[in-house]
Order: C-alpha cells, then structure tokens, then sequence
C-alpha cells in the first residue's frame, strides 16, 4: 500500500486532491434541526460513532445516525459534500489528505492534531473537536509473560533482544518504508528477517493470536495500538520512544457551519474522548471484538445509559 496502509479503518483510498475537490451540497431542507453522525465500516470506527450518537442524543439533540457508512474516502468524500454533518476521523490521516507526509508534526500528538485542525478549517470549514489520547497507528507487541522475563518495555529493548523473539507481521509490514522499516531507521537497528514470520493479509488478529498461542515460536506481533484483542490476549504493546510512527488518534469532525448552529455539539462530546485513554479504547474494542457484543451496547454501557 506504500504508506497508506489499513484503508479501511483509518487509511486514505482517494487522493487528497480528490477528496479535497469534492462539491459541498446546501443542506436538504427539513435537516436543520438533525445532526448527521457518520462513521467507518471498521469495529472502532462503529463503536466511536455510536459513542458520538449517544452523547449527542444524551445532550437533547436530534441525530440521523449513518454509521459503517464505508472506507475513508466515502465517509471523507460525504462529509465534504454536505452529506453528513460529523464522523471521527484520526489525526494522522492529515497527512494524506494535504499531502504532506514529510511533516515531522505527524509524529507527535498535540503537533499533529493542532496541524490537521488548522489545515481542515482553512481548507474545508471543518473542526476537530477534542480527541482522545489513544493511539491506534502501527505497533510491536510481544506476549506479556515473555516481556516481563526479559524486561521488555520500549522499543529500543525489543530490538536489544530480537535474537530471542520471532515476529508474526504481513508483508506489508515488513516492506513498507512507514512500517517495519520506520521502526528500524528510528532505532537504528534491525530485527532479522528470519525471525519473521509472514502471515498472509494485514489482518491482526491473525497475528497476535500466533504469538499468543506461541506457533511456530511466534511470541511478538504486529499489532495496531488499540486492537481490541491485545489485553484478552496477554501481549504488551511496546513503547515508542522515538515516534517513529505517524500518530493516528480519533476525534470527532464537524462542519462548522453545523457547530455553529448546535455549539453544545463541542461540550457534549468533549469528556467522551477526553476519557478514551489507550488502554479504555483497547478494553472497549474488546468487548465488541472478543466478547461479541454489538457497538451500540458497548457505547451505551460506557456512558452509563
């Protein structure tokens, strides 16, 4: 994919001058008194949007919701068309969208979203609103009863021991320069290539269950930073010291002229993602992923309706 990696879940499939060039439709009438609450196709992205559609609804405001409307180039694309009125999308996605992707303020949370909020309000009078400090971009994660015997933490240890680890990763992990190869550039290190093990497709899941179920004497993996799965499974995420990823952290986007017009919009959802911390956004893809329980249900019982 060669560095928009995961489109379906935080991942650019439209160009940005594409996306960015997309007409911005006057509202239909009778919807002035309705917010239209968008959302991914992937399980985050339909457990954020109904978070969204619950704080809204909790407030006393009127929502439409259109959740796991699509990847992110149909959510993007309705959003600037007016067809939607506010969806979470992440950080880091501003990279793609304005086509810098060199910026070193991707690589740190506050840089980055103060970034892509300047840049999305200028370009397309849209607001990032308060987001949550949880990161969900490329990690490394190794099974947790093989980290606290080797006392692995942070990256720099992973890569101090990689000649006692062997890592489950697609191959696109492995090849692309945002990936893998980011990591080692960072730490000036490399993990070899024989203690990779290549699983097919990008999926996580596959390759956290192999490390957690040790096969092939797999015991790390890559993961993404909140994968619902990590914590049911015994992996630890390692630490990323030297931000050598981009930072994708979720927070909600409104068209301005429907924040205007509905302000305790800002209020309402401002504590949801102030309080989804790492390790809160983990546990709640968790009970949707592993558990098997419905987004809605998830959403309703983290806000306690």
């Amino acid at each position: 994919m060669a560095g928009m990696r995961n489109w379906g879940r935080r991942g650019v499939a439209m160009a940005a001058a594409g996306l960015m060039a997309a007409p911005r439709a006057v509202m239909a009438q009778g919807r002035d008194q309705r917010i239209v609450v968008a959302s991914k196709i992937d399980t985050e992205g339909a457990l954020l949007g109904n978070l969204i559609v619950q704080a809204l609804r909790g407030a006393g405001l009127t929502v439409e919701p259109r959740l796991a409307l699509g990847p992110t180039r149909i959510v993007r694309g309705a959003l600037l068309a007016g067809e939607v009125d506010l969806y979470p999308e992440y950080t880091g996605n501003g990279a793609y969208f304005f086509e810098r992707l060199a910026d070193a303020a991707w690589r740190d949370g506050d840089q980055g979203a103060a970034l892509v909020a300047r840049l999305d309000l200028e370009a397309n009078r849209l607001v990032w609103l308060e987001r949550a400090r949880a990161n969900n971009t490329w990690a490394i994660a190794v099974r947790r009863d093989v980290a606290q015997r080797e006392g692995l933490v942070t990256l720099e240890q992973f890569f101090a021991k990689a000649g006692q680890l062997r890592l489950a990763a697609s191959a696109e992990f492995v090849e692309s320069p945002v990936a893998l190869p980011a990591f080692e550039r960072a730490y000036s290190a490399t993990f070899p290539r024989d203690r990779i093990t290549i699983l097919p497709g990008g999926d996580t899941a596959v390759t956290m269950r192999a490390a957690a179920q040790g096969l092939s004497g797999v015991n790390a993996a890559m993961v993404y930073g909140t994968d619902g799965a990590i914590q049911p499974l015994g992996l630890v995420v390692m630490q990323d010291n030297k931000q050598a990823q981009i930072v994708y952290e979720p927070a909600p986007v409104v068209r301005q002229a429907v924040l205007e017009r509905f302000p305790q919009i800002r209020t309402a959802l401002a504590p949801v993602f102030a309080g989804l911390t790492q390790e809160v956004l983990q546990r709640l893809n968790g009970q949707v992923a592993v558990e098997g329980r419905t987004p809605e249900a998830v959403a309703r019982a983290h806000l306690g309706r």
